[in-house]
């Protein structure tokens, strides 16, 4: 009988011990360098009440006679990874001209995820996407896109026009990522009862500046100013 230790069988000569084969299989002791980085855990841990990202002043000047100035929330099943709020209103009926605005600000949060990426790269393709759809959301025409600056890491502004009971609205739809969090503002505007249609280059400005305090706000949540 072999012994671990190597003793002497009947004709004198030593056995060397055998060697147990390793459970390891190659290269199993360390994870990929991709698996690593993308379970890196994602910069912004929270979303911020997504209906006072916007100071009351900023709301007086999109939206005059908002219905509800504080904003109206979405439903949403978690707050703190998706949440969305509205603005609408029409400006005083005595006013020769009548003009409707509404806004809607959109918060989506995505965290880091080994099989998916990280948050950031998550973000960045939720952000396509929605690019993509507002190009034609509720029947949207003459959809133009482009590239808008200081805003957030990365940002795009779609302009669309639409027709909703014979009144015609220009959109601006300003999508935005800053690090994983991705920022959608939608401002549209109508003159009602044959009042002008309003200016889409004005509403396009509006739209980005909202944006941008937007990022702030979002910032401001989780402690980075």
């Amino acid at each position: 009988m072999l012994v671990a230790t190597g003793c002497s069988d009947g004709g004198g000569e030593k056995k060397e011990p055998e060697k147990k084969p390793s459970s390891a299989a190659p290269g199993s002791a360390k994870p990929s360098a991709s698996a690593s980085a993308s379970a890196k855990a994602a910069t912004f841990a929270k979303l911020p009440d997504v209906c006072k990202t916007l100071s009351g002043d900023t709301i007086d000047k999109l939206v005059p006679k908002a219905e509800k100035k504080e904003g109206k929330a979405l439903p949403s099943s978690d707050t703190n990874d998706s949440a969305s709020c509205i603005w609408s209103g029409l400006n005083d009926k005595d006013v020769k001209d009548l003009q409707f605005r509404t806004l809607t600000v959109s918060l989506k949060r995505f965290s880091s995820d080994p099989t998916l990426g990280s948050g950031e790269k998550r973000a960045d393709d939720f952000m396509g996407k929605q690019v993509q759809a507002a190009t034609t959301q509720d029947g949207a025409k003459d959809a133009k896109t482009e590239k808008a600056s200081d805003i957030g890491d990365a940002a795009s502004v779609v302009s669309t026009t639409t027709k909703k009971d014979d009144n015609e609205f220009k959109n601006e739809t300003v999508v935005a990522r800053t690090q994983n969090v991705v920022v959608t503002v939608k401002y549209s505007g109508a003159g009602y009862e044959g009042a002008k249609t309003p200016d889409a280059d004005e509403l396009k400005k509006s739209a980005q500046d909202a944006t941008k305090e937007i990022v702030k706000a979002v910032g401001a949540a989780n402690g980075k100013q």
